[in-house]
Parts: structure tokens; sequence; C-alpha cells
């Protein structure tokens, strides 16, 4: 079984197997370990900190579910780790803290948080697949941002990546995306340049052009997002390889 196969092979908890009820936070250490117990694939995300370190936290700010407040990537990584969650035992943690957790027992997918600054964070993504490379286990990156998909391509192409797309019809993306920039990112057309191992894209917004050219052309396998509902599920059945969920416990298989 290839690597690609291996991260395709189960259900991918969403930030870790996380539920509030039970004190499980997205993207700690608990989260990720409940995941790891029940047989999941392990989906986490990185945010850059103000000296360039990865910490595993999906916000742009602290103050959602840490004691803490104000942007990420104003706080370093030392002054980060030393902040705990507002609810369970867990404090912030960095991608060597995760990749020293999972130690090759459950897939992991992680997806690089992008700023859009002008450099693609280049600095950031390759001290991250720098890292990753090190890694014995199933790993691969995805990220919205296609240049950090051309910077990932460039330094460690044997690295498995992925783009993450949806339909970008909602406010956010019509707010701070051009209409042109809209049509590219929704049909994958950078993939030229990017040329992603597998296509992570919005369950709500499948089938779409892009990933059913890919998936008949190049067999680039599909993961769809954020799988909550039974009607999630069978629309991720007809159209998509695999499921990243969260909100419920699928069969591990």
């Amino acid at each position: 079984m290839s690597m690609l196969q291996e991260i395709f092979a189960h259900p991918i908890a969403h930030r870790g197997l996380h539920d509030k009820s039970r004190e499980l936070i997205e993207n700690t250490p608990s989260a990720v370990s409940a995941a790891i117990e029940q047989g999941f694939g392990v989906e986490v995300d990185l945010q850059e900190t103000a000296d360039g370190q990865a910490l595993v936290h999906h916000d742009y700010v602290l103050d959602r579910l840490v004691d803490g407040t104000g942007q990420v990537n104003r706080w370093t990584a030392s002054e980060l780790t030393g902040l705990a969650m507002k609810q369970g035992g867990d404090k912030l943690w960095m991608l060597q803290d995760l990749l020293d957790l999972t130690a090759g027992r459950a897939p992991l997918v992680i997806e690089i948080k992008s700023r859009r600054a002008r450099d693609a964070q280049a600095d950031f993504v390759r001290g991250i697949l720098d890292t990753l490379v090190q890694y014995k286990g199933p790993v691969c990156i995805k990220s919205f941002d296609p240049d950090m998909l051309s910077v990932a391509r460039a330094h460690r192409p044997e690295i498995l990546r992925g783009i993450v797309s949806f339909g970008f019809h909602d406010e956010y993306a019509k707010t701070n995306y051009t209409r042109m920039d809209r049509f590219i990112l929704r049909n994958l057309l950078h993939t030229p340049r990017t040329a992603p191992h597998f296509i992570s894209y919005g369950i709500q917004d499948l089938p779409a052009f892009g990933p059913s050219i890919m998936k008949k052309l190049k067999g680039t396998p599909i993961m769809s997002w954020t799988v909550r509902t039974q009607q999630d599920r069978e629309r991720a059945a007809l159209f998509a390889d695999q499921i990243v969920f969260e909100g419920f416990v699928p069969p591990a298989g």
C-alpha cells in the first residue's frame, strides 16, 4: 500500500476526535489521541508563530479556545506553549510534539494555514517540510493557498501535498478574493504549477468540475470536508474517496 493509499484508508477526524462535552478540544493532544485510539486518520492545522515556528492551532487568534488573546503570529513558540486551553487539561503544542505523539500510529493530514502573504510564508513552509521529511509514518500537507503548494513542490516534492478548495461562493470569499481568483481556485486551474497528489474539497460543492476532471484524467483522489450529517456522508460516498468528519463517529474501516 502506498502512503497516499494509507492516508485515504480510513475516515479522517477533523482537528482530531474532538468533543467539548468530554473536554476533548480540537487540535489538542487529547483529541488527536482519541482519534488514534479509535482507528481514524487525524487532520490538524498549523499556524506560524512570531518566530516562524509551527503551532498546532486552527484560528489566527487565540481568544476562542485558549487562555490568551490576540493574533497567533504576535506570540513566540515558547510563549504560546505556556498557554492552556479554556477547557480540558491541554496546553498549546508544536508540530514536533504532534509527531512525537502520533509516532506513525495513524495517518496525519496537516493543513498549513495561510496568511496569504506575498512570499507565501515560504520559510515557514520549508521548515515544516524539513521536519516532516524525517517523520516515520503516513503524513501529508494541504493548504488553500496554491502558492504554498508551489513552495512545497519546489522544496520537498516527495512529501505528499493536497489542495484545499470549495465553491468560493460565500460572502467571505466574495469579499476577500477577486472574481478571477475565485474561478481559478474553485476549478483548480493552478494545478500545472502545484501538481497536488490529492484534492480536499468542500462536501457541499461536490460534484465540481475541477475535482471531477482531475479524478477522471489523473486518478487524483478526493477528500471531502467537513462531513457532519448523514446527507453529507451519502454525498461523499458518491463523489469522494474519503471523508474528513466531525460531530459523529463513523465506522473506522
